[in-house]
């Protein structure tokens, strides 16, 4: 068995966002270089979804009502970006997104040439 050290130079960052401010902060984004793949610029994926929550008394809502049980209709936006990107894309992510609390996930991938 070869052991094979994984080094990740990119990942995927995905966020869900109420579809009004779907453009603005795709545009942000790819202005700054963000969801380039090799010779391809402005790169991404959106998915319809239904994103669930409930306010606490300490929330300040975007969307709903404190202590209420919420069902909003949003858009979840995936981008590959780079490692050495990642802080840039969430400081754009939280400065432009409506939400208090955007959830933003990370997730490594690796690169399809170590499996040759």
């Amino acid at each position: 068995m070869i052991k094979k050290v994984i080094n990740i130079k990119k990942v995927n960052i995905s966020v869900t966002i109420p579809k009004k401010h779907l453009k603005k902060i795709k545009k942000v984004l790819f202005d700054e270089g963000i969801g380039k793949i090799g010779n391809y610029t402005n790169c991404s994926l959106t998915t319809k979804c239904i994103g669930t929550y409930m306010p606490t008394k300490l929330s300040n809502p975007y969307i709903g009502q404190k202590n209420k049980l919420q069902r909003i209709k949003e858009i979840k936006l995936e981008l590959i970006c780079n490692i050495d990107e990642v802080s840039k894309t969430i400081n754009i992510i939280k400065r432009t997104h409506p939400y208090e609390e955007p959830v933003i996930n990370i997730i490594p991938i690796i690169d399809e040439n170590i499996f040759k």
